[in-house]
């Protein structure tokens, strides 16, 4: 088994094509294939002391999800079941697609209810990025005048994604012990 887990929610697709992206710049002996939360177990996810989590934040600021109107289930009903889960040891990136000109007002909030629930259980969550190039008027995922993972905008700011990818996976390189 790979050391990093690469898990994401989606309702477009966006997420996964980022998820895509991320697991082309690694091996399989360091990371797994991305797998959408709606075809794995608790069990896949926990058994990764290194973990990348993906999310779209939809509507008014929500997780995907059936009542988010997506087709299929996503984060919102798999997140519930990692909230009695031991987090302890483990290290997790979260990364968050949004609209901030669409969504001003909840740009990439989804991040935010992961974050919450994997601290809460114990995990240290790295990757904190600079809200510096982005225009929205507030987030939940700004925490100490940071995003707490890396907020991207395919809508608007798609020239931007692969080197605010490469910029962000270089600085949680030392937490989940890689050479890049």
């Amino acid at each position: 088994m790979a050391r990093i887990g690469l898990f994401f929610g989606t309702d477009t697709g966006k997420t996964r094509k980022v998820a895509k992206m991320i697991k082309k710049l690694f091996d399989d002996d360091t990371m797994d294939k991305p797998v959408n939360v709606n075809r794995c177990s608790v069990e896949e996810v926990m058994a990764y002391d290194y973990l990348i989590f993906g999310t779209p934040t939809l509507g008014e600021g929500e997780l995907p999800g059936l009542s988010a109107e997506c087709e299929n289930e996503s984060w919102e009903e798999f997140l519930p079941q990692l909230e009695d889960q031991d987090f302890s040891g483990k290290t997790v990136a979260i990364f968050g697609l949004g609209d901030q000109v669409g969504y001003p007002q909840e740009y990439v909030d989804a991040m935010k209810e992961i974050y919450d629930v994997v601290t809460e259980q114990g995990a240290k969550v790295v990757g904190a990025w600079p809200t510096e190039g982005y225009e929205f008027e507030h987030s939940e995922a700004v925490v100490d005048n940071q995003f707490i993972g890396l907020a991207l905008d395919l809508d608007n700011q798609a020239n931007l994604t692969e080197e605010r990818l490469n910029r962000w996976l270089k600085s949680i390189a030392a937490d989940f012990d890689l050479n890049l």
